[in-house]
């Protein structure tokens, strides 16, 4: 999997592992994480809403986000797109600051609760949860399996990281696990009406010009068929060397310039109609004995002279011409009748064929 049409996700990563390690460099990660007591409720710290979710807390934090990212932002970008991925980011970051501020006043009224669940550490935490549910949503299964009786699928390996994620710091992390899933079902529901927003154009715009270049080219690699593309070369340049040196086979009769230069006295005789007739009935006998000689030949080994008069070329059936015209439609039926007789075997064509085309 690559980020092809998933731009935005790249971004997201980069700019999350970037923030993480720069508030480490410096040492200002006690600045991230948000605390109600004393920080907002004494110190009036409201940025504290905002930076908690900019950076991570640490680098097992960090890992287990980014896997999430990779594994289910990129294909829910691709079935949002990218302007309605960035909006969805947006207002589900938004909704969750303000869940997690209304929830943490809530639970502050209960002595027992509000100290447990008073510090809350850095991290995306609530808009990684949000995106997991949308991925449980609208990401299908491609596959089952049992374990011990138990039935599974591939998404189980997103929910067991989700689910890493959700008790690394416990219980501070079940807050913002709770905020997460129930801003994913807001919006999924259109519950507040914030499904329609998007990034104003012009915002779509600058990202677009200034910023997606600087990501990098997302587009995925074409894998080759070959483990060495040094030996792959070298192997088209002796075939394609081969194939030049080989005579062609052709059952047309030669010209009589082409007689006459390779060695053959040419004798001035008068243009009438008996010469004509004289000169053309031996012709005709000697190429139709041929044709007859190679037909017996072709019946009797499988192979003809080749023109050039050292080694054969093989007769393919037509099985196997039809077997090639149907695994490579693009290809001339010429072509193929030709690979087939300069191949020993129908496997061999089938790679040169191959080759050809990579």
């Amino acid at each position: 999997m690559s980020f092809e049409n998933a731009s935005v996700t790249k971004g997201l990563m980069l700019s999350i592992a970037l923030t993480s390690i720069t508030a480490g460099i410096f040492d200002v990660k006690h600045y991230l994480h948000f605390q109600l007591v004393p920080h907002l409720s004494k110190y009036h710290q409201y940025w504290r809403l905002f930076s908690h979710n900019i950076a991570c807390a640490n680098s097992s934090d960090l890992f287990l986000i980014e896997m999430l990212l990779y594994n289910a932002g990129v294909q829910i970008e691709r079935a949002f797109g990218s302007a309605k991925f960035a909006s969805f980011i947006v207002v589900t970051t938004m909704v969750s600051i303000v869940f997690t501020f209304l929830l943490s006043l809530m639970l502050h009224a209960s002595r027992y609760l509000g100290s447990l669940f008073n510090y809350i550490p850095s991290g995306p935490m609530s808009v990684i949860f949000s995106l997991i549910y949308q991925y449980s949503r609208l990401v299908p299964t491609a596959y089952q399996f049992k374990v011990f009786g138990l039935g599974f699928n591939d998404k189980i390996w997103v929910y067991a990281v989700a689910a890493q994620l959700a008790l690394s710091h416990t219980p501070s992390t079940l807050l913002p696990t709770v905020v997460g899933l129930l801003s994913g079902s807001i919006y999924r529901s259109d519950l507040l009406q914030l499904k329609g927003w998007r990034i104003p154009h012009r915002v779509v715009a600058f990202a677009e010009i200034w910023v997606k270049p600087l990501l990098g080219e997302g587009r995925a690699l074409r894998r080759t068929n070959r483990v060495m593309p040094e030996q792959r070369n070298r192997r088209r340049t002796e075939r394609n060397r081969a194939t030049d040196e080989e005579d062609t086979v052709t059952t047309a009769r030669r010209p009589r310039a082409a007689r006459s230069q390779t060695g053959t006295p040419d004798t001035q005789v008068t243009d009438t109609p008996a010469n004509s007739t004289e000169h053309a009935t031996p012709e005709a006998g000697t190429t139709g004995g041929q044709v007859m000689r190679q037909w017996m030949s072709e019946l009797a080994g499988g192979a003809r002279p080749s023109a050039g008069g050292v080694g054969t070329v093989r007769a393919p059936s037509e099985s196997e011409i039809q077997m090639l015209v149907g695994m490579f439609p693009d290809v001339g039926r010429e072509v193929i009748l030709g690979v087939l007789q300069r191949s020993p075997n129908i496997e061999a064509a089938a790679e040169t064929l191959l080759t050809s085309q990579t």
